[in-house]
């Protein structure tokens, strides 16, 4: 249950990259129960190691369906249905076409930022529903309103993304339950390190952090992170596609998997730390 603005009892996927951690810190700090869900066991050690009554690690691949509705009926029987369920894994890196090699890059991304996000959260939504309560948050981002030159897994992920989280606040409008698409621009976090390109509004995720759990808490469904990126987005939007298209030419692409400053991918590299 939820106690004025605080949430009690949260799910947190991504929960050992930056923002995902600065998440699950600020909730157990809140004194919030939570399940921490990512797959890097040390960095879900040290937050579990701070409030080891009121939270569990769990490691799987948030695409298995099988192994989400496992670490959701443990969590369950062991501390109730959650209030919270964030939905923050996700996996980013450039993406060339005419590299037969970047397709296998594609598939992880659409399986991991896309059906991640439906695969985490039907295990709670039974019980969710049941209660009528609780908050389902799925972690879009605003490369999901228009496609990057050199970013299209990432891009057709995030808007596949944003348009699910639009059908389900639709369907779910007279449960009781609140869906919330958050858009972030960029965080400084291992996702974004390696990027050669302009980051306007560069956000620490302590502050989105504090931020998306505030404004959920109040019921807000689109949450932009930081807004006046957001603006600029919409703003750069307004011009001519050939334009627009010139502009973003111009910027260093993202490293594709593999590369320089390339952060790792679950399922595609043997080094599964995100």
């Amino acid at each position: 249950m939820r106690t004025g603005n605080k949430f009690t009892n949260a799910v947190v996927t991504g929960a050992c990259g930056g923002f995902g951690r600065a998440l699950a810190r600020q909730l157990l700090e809140g004194g919030a129960t939570v399940a921490l869900v990512g797959l890097n066991r040390a960095v879900l050690e040290e937050l579990h190691n701070a409030h080891p009554q009121r939270s569990r690690i769990y490691t799987p691949d948030v695409s298995d369906s099988a192994a989400m509705q496992a670490c959701a009926a443990d969590w369950m029987a062991a501390h109730g249905t959650p209030d919270l369920v964030i939905a923050n894994a996700g996996v980013a890196g450039g993406y060339a076409t005419a590299e037969a090699a970047d397709l296998a890059f594609f598939r992880r991304a659409l399986e991991i930022n896309l059906l991640g996000v439906p695969t985490t959260f039907q295990p709670f939504m039974a019980a969710m529903l049941a209660a009528g309560r609780g908050a389902l948050v799925g972690v879009a981002s605003i490369a999901g309103w228009r496609g990057l030159p050199g970013n299209g897994a990432y891009c057709a992920s995030k808007a596949g993304l944003i348009a699910y989280l639009q059908s389900l606040r639709a369907e779910l409008r007279p449960s009781g339950l609140s869906v919330s698409t958050v858009s972030p621009g960029y965080l400084r976090t291992a996702l974004t390190a390696g990027n050669r390109f302009a980051m306007p509004g560069l956000m620490e995720p302590e502050q989105a952090a504090a931020t998306l759990l505030r404004r959920v808490a109040a019921g807000a469904e689109q949450i932009v992170l930081p807004r006046r990126v957001g603006w600029l987005s919409r703003a750069l939007d307004l011009l001519p596609e050939t334009l627009h298209d010139r502009i973003l030419l111009a910027q260093p692409r993202k490293p594709r998997p593999g590369e320089p400053g390339s952060t790792p991918v679950p399922g595609l590299t043997n080094d599964n730390k995100n």
